[in-house]
């Protein structure tokens, strides 16, 4: 069974993208295609290798989605994060 899920949201660990964090559109054998809403939009989507991405637990529905809905997603997952980290501090 693949952990690599449509939906999933992923960061980037090798290239010049790295740390950018990207939402899983499609998978095959190989590879993830990514998008971020504005420079990779769903016309444009990021083809990266499995294993140069770290999977974020955290899935969304992405059946009908555009780009401002990717942005949005990633835009509350964003404020998420830096609202987990103010709480450890």
């Amino acid at each position: 069974m693949d952990r690599y899920k449509a939906g999933m949201l992923a960061r980037s660990k090798a290239g010049h993208d790295t740390g950018k964090v990207y939402v899983i559109i499609e998978v095959d054998d190989t590879y993830i295609y990514l998008a971020d809403g504005s420079i990779r939009t769903l016309e444009h989507l990021k083809k990266k290798k499995k294993k140069h991405v770290q999977i974020i637990l955290k899935e969304y529905d992405v059946a009908a989605v555009d780009d401002t809905a990717i942005k949005r997603i990633l835009k509350e997952w964003s404020m998420e994060e830096r609202e987990r980290c103010q709480k450890l501090t």
